[in-house]
This record gives structure tokens, C-alpha cells and sequence, in this order.
């Protein structure tokens, strides 16, 4: 049940990120850089924070509830890792290092997640393993996509 409230804070943790961030920096004189300064600590902690979280002190649940028989070395490396991208992103914007600091840390991030959304499509479409949290992330990688798309375009583009 803990499993399942994470993932919860997790996506709605996510969602309102976005829509503060869309409708807070949208009204700005530099609307795609407000709208990543907001966007960045929120995606990145609602969704790395958690899961980091989740792992460390829910790791047997977690690796269960996903299909998974064990919870190895490499998922506590990966959980760590998941940490320090919540910390850096925090760092990040309460030291208002600017929006290339944030395009670092959420292309980081997004690197990442694009990668974990590929081994989870694989679990569910190939080694048949269709639990929700394999079925769901291809997808939500895709809405994460989305959501950044606007301000990472403008920024480098």
C-alpha cells in the first residue's frame, strides 16, 4: 500500500509541477526560462525524490510490487543516484544558478528517465512482466517529454 501512495505522490507530485510552472512562468517577461527554473526542482524531486525514497526504505516492496524477484546492489547504486539528481535540482534552484545549470540537470535527468522507460517497456513487452509500473512509464516518459519540450526547445534552440 506504501508502494502504491509513492507512486501517487509521484505523478501528482509531477502533474501539479507542470501546471504551476506552466501557469506561474508563462506570465513572465522570459516565459520558457520561469517556466524551467519552476519545472525543473518539481519534476525532478516529485519523480526522482520519490522514487529514490521509495527504493531506499521500500526496496523489497518496490522490486515486488514491479515484478521483480530481487532488489540488488545496482537498484541501491540507482536509487542513490536518483537522490542526487533530486539534491542537485534543489541546489540548483534555491541558488538560482540559471537556466543552464536547470537544462544540465533536467537533460540529466531526462537522459535517465528515457533509458529507465526503455527497460520498462522491455519488462513489460518482452519479458511479459505487466505490471502497472512497467505499462505506465513508456508512456509518462513520453508526457515528461512533453512537458519540458517547450522550454528546453526555446533555451537551445
Amino acid at each position: 500500500m506504501v508502494i502504491k501512495i509513492i507512486e501517487f505522490i509521484r505523478i501528482a507530485g509531477a502533474t501539479f509541477g507542470t501546471f504551476w510552472a506552466y501557469q506561474v512562468g508563462m506570465n513572465t517577461i522570459t516565459p520558457y526560462e520561469s517556466v524551467l527554473h519552476i519545472l525543473t526542482p518539481w519534476l525532478i524531486v516529485s519523480i526522482a525524490g520519490t522514487s529514490a525514497i521509495e527504493g531506499l526504505f521500500f526496496g523489497k516492496q518496490s522490486a515486488a510490487e514491479k515484478g521483480f524477484v530481487n532488489d540488488g546492489n545496482y537498484a541501491y547504486q540507482s536509487r542513490i543516484g536518483l537522490l542526487s539528481y533530486a539534491v542537485i535540482s534543489l541546489l540548483v534552484y534555491f541558488e538560482n544558478w540559471g537556466p543552464k545549470a536547470e537544462l544540465t540537470i533536467i537533460l540529466t535527468f531526462l537522459f535517465f528517465m528515457f533509458f529507465s522507460a526503455l527497460n520498462h517497456g522491455y519488462q513489460a513487452f518482452v519479458k511479459k512482466n505487466y505490471h502497472w509500473e512497467n505499462l505506465n512509464r513508456p508512456f509518462l516518459t513520453i508526457l515528461l517529454i512533453v512537458a519540458i519540450w517547450y522550454p528546453v526547445y526555446n533555451l537551445l534552440f
